[in-house]
């Protein structure tokens, strides 16, 4: 079910793995730009049509937006211990965001110079919530609570309808929990455009974060600039680095969580130690004719899985940092001494017993992470991705004159003497 690689073979799946990126097919983009046209075009018409046609909803009657009954009735019908556990997971989520949190601040310099910065929140955002393949409260958490810390007055939620038109019941039992009352039943790379873009019904949005399939990952791609966004998320990806003391079970599990999300999703394990190498795929394979999503997972593991044997764990660092991954999990003896030797990965899960589900649901960093090699320059969602910052600066008449002739200097060596100017002016 997932095979080892050993010596140059690593090379070869690694240059195949990288075949497995976020960049769209020529189809997708041409598909994504006419929906973005059109809807920015006929706007509900649009959404209208789309929704019809993907999702197979006629929404003519019931419209685009949840009513408030419809959250009420939907909250009434979860669990009070499923409900219990999304509020116990938010709070861990909310208390981890706060710390990220950014003030305004001022410096004074003794010649009456003043500059700071400015952190304001964003005014509106939208949130992508997916459907299809699972249901994705957690999501809504990772997106909307950083928000909420940052201070942002408005959040409008987009989720694909099912076949009867609604929204997931978790999704707005989750929303009516985190008091947002703006839910909309569209999905797709339309939903982005209507966030983008505005329509009748749905107001645009300054920023749109959240996952969701490859049409709506190109829907971003395409918006941004007009919008913000957080990131392109391409599938996602796990990768194991395990040393002898490592549980061959406990790495088989983290695998096959991973490998469960999507054909495309990508998990990979990185040990010097061929016996455990061995151990970790006899594992996966039995552990896998349990699992209930066993066609996704083996397209993953089949497509996209591997163990890598290098020769050294010196070697193996080398091929973590390279890997860059979404998911990264020490399965090693001293997991805080081997973090000093990685640099890039999105969530890191030291020890043998913090597995990714922790972090996906329930620990409260963001599971909301850069995927495809990009964290080698990208960092999770956080709440000062919901924050702008302005420069502030204040020269009083004597400060501007002391620095007078160096600015002016620097002015007029790059030719624009009306910068210059504006400086002179002031001196008269």
């Amino acid at each position: 079910m997932i095979k080892i690689y050993k010596d140059r073979e690593i090379d070869a799946f690694l240059e195949h793995l990288g075949s497995r990126s976020a960049e769209s097919t020529e189809e997708i983009r041409k598909t994504v730009s006419r929906i973005l046209s059109d809807i920015r075009t006929r706007k509900d018409a649009a959404l209208l049509h789309y929704t019809a046609r993907f999702d197979q909803v006629d929404l003519r009657h019931a419209g685009f937006q949840v009513s408030m009954k419809e959250t009420a009735d939907a909250a009434s019908s979860v669990p009070p211990a499923l409900q219990q556990v999304i509020e116990e997971a938010a709070e861990n989520i909310r208390r981890f965001h706060q710390k990220g949190r950014r003030e305004s601040w001022l410096s004074w310099d003794e010649d009456g110079i003043v500059t700071g910065q400015r952190v304001t929140p964003l005014d509106r955002v939208g949130l992508y919530v997916p459907g299809g393949r699972a249901v994705y409260p957690s999501s809504l958490l990772m997106t909307a609570i950083p928000a909420q810390v940052a201070g942002v007055r408005e959040i409008a939620i987009v989720s694909p309808p099912d076949r009867s038109g609604k929204v997931h019941p978790a999704i707005l039992a989750t929303a009516a929990f985190l008091g947002i009352d703006e839910i909309y039943k569209v999905g797709g790379a339309q939903a982005i455009g209507a966030l983008a873009f505005g329509t009748e019904t749905i107001p645009g949005v300054d920023k749109i974060v959240g996952p969701g399939n490859a049409y709506v990952a190109e829907a971003k791609r395409q918006v941004f600039g007009r919008v913000a966004i957080d990131m392109i998320a391409g599938p996602s990806e796990v990768v194991i680095l395990a040393d002898d003391s490592a549980r061959p079970d406990f790495v088989a599990a983290d695998l096959l969580a991973q490998a469960e999300h999507d054909p495309a999703a990508s998990s990979v394990c990185v040990t010097p130690d061929a016996e455990l190498a061995a151990r970790i795929a006899e594992a996966v394979e039995t552990q896998a004719r349990g699992l209930k999503r066993g066609d996704i997972i083996g397209a993953s593991l089949r497509d996209w899985g591997g163990i890598l044997v290098p020769d050294s764990m010196e070697v193996a660092f080398g091929l973590v940092n390279r890997l860059a991954a979404e998911h990264l999990g020490l399965h090693v003896r001293e997991p805080w001494e081997i973090l000093k030797s990685i640099r890039h990965a999105g969530a890191v899960f030291l020890g043998h017993f913090a597995p990714e589900t922790v972090g996906d649901y329930w620990a409260g960093p963001n599971h909301v992470l850069p995927t495809n090699r990009t964290a080698r320059f990208a960092s999770p969602l956080g709440t000062q991705d919901f924050l702008k910052f302005s420069s502030l600066i204040a020269y009083p008449e004597s400060a501007l004159k002391g620095n007078a002739d160096a600015v002016i200097k620097f002015a007029e060596l790059e030719g624009l003497d009306a910068h210059a100017n504006a400086v002179r002016q002031r001196l008269v």
